[in-house]
């Protein structure tokens, strides 16, 4: 890959404001909170106020939601002030449309059949995430689908998630030239405590990638 393009960063799931700035001085593009209570890096709307307040411009923050109440969205958005919404569910095109902010779609990538019937359903997504499909676990897994069956034509960006770690995020980046990436689990030393060690190495193997190392 050129120098040309540089794949973007997401790191998602953060509790903790010290994690968050450490991953903003790596140069990662996006700050992820997960407003799902099942999850195990679910975080309050005030605990998310909170850190979001002291981050510095130019960061996008992204909000992750698991079909939630169109009330607790605009609460959320009101609250928190995220630069996107990240839905994970079974929402449609139009219950993402509705909030009058950009929002990315996640998709559960189980067979290279589903995902092109099912790329197609969101076409005022900024972005598609996909993210390897394992019942009832609508993400955060940590598993890796076939990077084989994303198509090659796609009009939208795709951000790779799924099992992503700074031992394979390189060749991920190689084989599937994605706009940006997106990890949670790779970075943790455990649910929603992120690893300083693991956020620099994962940032070094992605501008390897890149052929920026």
């Amino acid at each position: 890959m050129s120098n040309e393009f540089r794949t973007r960063i997401k790191f998602c799931g953060f509790t903790r404001l010290a994690d968050a700035q450490a991953a903003i001085r790596l140069g990662v593009d996006a700050i992820g909170f997960v407003f799902y209570e099942k999850s195990k890096r679910n975080i309050t709307l005030e605990d998310a106020k909170t850190i979001r307040a002291q981050l510095p411009p130019f960061v996008s923050i992204v909000a992750l939601v698991v079909d939630a109440e169109p009330d607790f969205v605009r609460k959320l958005i009101v609250e928190v002030q995220p630069t996107l919404i990240q839905f994970h569910g079974n929402e449609t095109d139009a219950f993402c449309q509705q909030f009058n902010i950009p929002y990315i779609k996640a998709l559960r990538v189980e067979s290279k059949h589903q995902l092109e019937k099912d790329i197609i359903q969101f076409p005022n997504a900024k972005a598609l995430l996909l993210d390897a499909y394992v019942p009832n676990q609508p993400g955060g897994t940590g598993k890796q689908f076939n990077w084989s069956w994303i198509p090659s034509q796609c009009t939208q960006p795709i951000v790779l998630a799924g099992g992503l770690t700074s031992d394979n995020v390189t060749s991920a980046i190689l084989q599937t030239q994605p706009f940006a990436v997106d990890v949670s689990g790779g970075i943790e030393d455990q649910p929603g405590k992120k690893s300083l060690h693991k956020m620099e190495a994962f940032v070094n193997a992605v501008a390897k990638a890149d052929g920026q190392s």
